[in-house]
């Protein structure tokens, strides 16, 4: 390996968890080519080396950090970081997305991504600097909260400057929807690879910032692709809207549209939205922050003049949360949204799996299926606050109805039975997100076909909402492709998306820019950056067969993790409200033509012609490699 290579794309660490052994090798441009980084590096991965049968709260897991494949580097936005392992909330691809800074603390080390195996006897931290790696005793961080154990961490780094992704209480009692925090406002909230850090006893991975400065020998070049991406990003016409409010600025936005999942997706519109407008926190906005090198910076700080929370701290909600916390719970009191919200990250649950599981018991409770002796005397009515924070503490600690909860609605259900199945919102057993699918076909598709289960943003697909009908016609066949409320064309439409979304992911860009601002869904300006910054001479094709490759090969270890996993399927509890598109033809027609879309058979199955055509092999290695070498290997 010449250092050319060697600079350019990295290295990966590879720890034993059970042993300490840890290995150091660089990461091949070939592997660059064939899977870019983040998303694709780890899938790539786990779809090699993770057996079947292994449990995803055991010592056999295998959890990947990466950097995307621009991590680090001069282009805006390129501060993702992709987690993957085996789900301990579905049993599927275990996948999650953090920004902030860890992700390019990571890469100025000259690590690109953390393979990390077994399980340690007792709590560590894992230190990773340019002089090497170390495993630190965390006993004494063991028991905190996220933000406490960050701040001890960081106190205890003597003015060293770090980044640290951690666990909350949650992580520790192995809640199987937690996350993984970095700062206050960053996390990886989805599939419960918070529990699996905690199963393996790592409370934190702290990265000491280094000295490199990824593909700086291209600066020229570089320089004139990052301002072109830069004037486009701030020209656009929501870039004001974005780094003033957030996607907070958007809950009334998606009331007017009818797609909030208000009161556990019983209604598409909430009655107090008013009252939880997102854009009123500008008024409490004392300083606007986001992830490293991003032009649009849509996070805030806030301090309270009035109100609950007059005079106290906390972080700006996020769009999911926004509505997760507040419509689908009823809750119209936009500070308790704030603090329900800043809870959830500083015990480390993921806010959109917590606030589902508490709409789903609330709908339980009024339809009498759950009662104040099953809740341990609780009252669970719609928009109680302090009954919420009640169930996010226990859901935490692992206790009482809570601790039930935190298992995941699917669990939850056939635990409470007496038809509490019906109403647990989830595909796969992974929580669904803000929108009510019977308001927007194309994400109604999405949350079935997502390989991590029902989740909007990773399969986010704003053009059904935002392209003109004559893009439509062009692109998918039909100028219904996007439009909202009608299935044609949505299959084709839904598959664009996925493939773009695991490009995003795979680049290490942030998908706010990239496809909530710019839109073009087209891969025109990622293969330009991405030709610019490592010299690959990537073309849009060249990325959408990485994306191909990608979305089959989490096909299938899914099928081989899950092989009686729950159908491509929504909640029957949207097929029986009444709604005049959403019906279980339309959705196995819009199913079927993404399936075909994708070369897979009617069964969802990869054809043996798109496996050759993207020279994947279905008979992957089952059994792990041995890493078992020194430190110095």
């Amino acid at each position: 390996m010449n250092d050319f290579c060697h600079s350019l794309f990295g290295d990966i660490i590879d720890i034993n968890l059970s042993d300490g052994a840890v290995r150091r090798r660089p990461c091949p441009p070939k592997t660059a080519r064939r899977l870019l980084g983040g998303r694709g590096f780890n899938v790539g991965y786990l779809f090699e080396h993770l057996p079947a049968g292994t449990d995803p709260l055991g010592p056999g897991n295998i959890l990947i950090f990466s950097c995307g494949l621009l991590t680090g580097s001069r282009v805006p936005t390129a501060s993702r970081l992709h987690i993957n392992a085996l789900s301990p909330l579905t049993g599927l691809i275990g996948s999650s997305n953090v920004g902030g800074y860890a992700g390019a603390w990571l890469r100025s080390t000259g690590i690109v991504s953390i393979v990390v195996r077994g399980r340690s006897r007792q709590p560590v931290c894992l230190y990773l600097s340019e002089a090497g790696v170390e495993l630190r005793d965390a006993r004494p961080y063991w028991g905190l909260d996220a933000f406490d154990a960050q701040d001890r961490i960081a106190a205890d780094a003597g003015g060293v400057n770090v980044q640290i992704l951690t666990i909350g209480t949650a992580g520790e009692t192995a809640a199987r929807f937690a996350c993984i925090v970095t700062g206050r406002d960053h996390a990886a909230g989805r599939t419960g690879l918070g529990a699996v850090m905690g199963a393996k006893m790592l409370k934190a991975v702290v990265v000491c910032k280094g000295r490199g400065k990824p593909f700086e020998m291209r600066r020229e070049r570089i320089g004139v692709a990052v301002e072109a991406y830069v004037q486009q990003i701030r020209n656009s016409p929501d870039f004001e809207t974005f780094s003033r409010h957030g996607g907070a600025g958007y809950v009334k936005w998606a009331d007017e549209m009818g797609i909030m999942g208000t009161r556990n997706y019983r209604q598409g519109r909430f009655d107090l939205v008013d009252q939880v407008d997102g854009r009123q926190l500008l008024a409490d906005k004392v300083r606007s922050s986001g992830c490293f090198r991003c032009p649009v910076q849509c996070k805030a700080d806030l301090k309270f003049k009035h109100g609950r929370l007059q005079g106290q701290t906390a972080t700006r909600p996020e769009f999911e949360p926004m509505i997760n916390l507040g419509a689908k719970c009823g809750l119209g009191d936009l500070q308790a949204v704030v603090q329900l919200d800043n809870l959830c990250n500083r015990m480390g649950l993921d806010s959109t799996s917590a606030a589902t599981a508490i709409a789903f018991a609330m709908d339980l409770f009024e339809r009498g299926i759950l009662t104040d002796g099953e809740t341990g005397g609780l009252t669970i009515q719609w928009g109680d606050v302090a009954a919420m924070e009640t169930l996010i503490r226990q859901m935490a600690a692992g206790v009482g109805l809570g601790g039930l909860l935190a298992q995941g609605v699917r669990r939850a259900a056939q635990a409470i039975g007496k038809g509490a199945a019906h109403y647990a919102a989830h595909v796969k057993g992974l929580e669904l997100t803000a929108y009510h699918p019977a308001g927007i076909l194309g994400s109604a598709l999405g949350y079935a076909v997502s390989s991590r289960g029902g989740d909007y943003n990773n399969v986010y697909a704003a053009m059904e909402h935002r392209w003109p009908a004559e893009k439509g016609a062009a692109e998918f066949g039909s100028p219904d492709a996007v439009d909202r409320m009608r299935p044609t064309g949505k299959g084709r439409l839904v598959r664009r998306a996925v493939l773009v979304n695991i490009v995003v992911d795979s680049l290490g860009l942030c998908k706010v820019p990239t496809l909530s601002l710019l839109g073009a869904f087209d891969l025109e300006n990622e293969a330009a950056l991405g030709s610019a910054v490592t010299g690959l001479d990537l073309t849009a094709a060249d990325l959408f067969e990485v994306g191909d490759r990608v979305a089959t090969m989490e096909r299938l270890f899914n099928l081989k993790h899950a092989p009686d996993m729950d159908g491509d399927r929504l909640p029957e509890m949207f097929f029986d409200q009444g709604h005049q598109m959403l019906t279980l033809a339309v959705f196995d027609q819009m199913r079927l033509e993404f399936y075909a879309a994708m070369g897979w058979d009617d069964s969802g199955r990869p054809l043996a012609a798109t496996l050759e055509r993207l020279a994947i092999v279905d008979h992957p290695q089952t059994e792990p490699v041995d890493r078992r070498v020194d430190a110095a290997g």
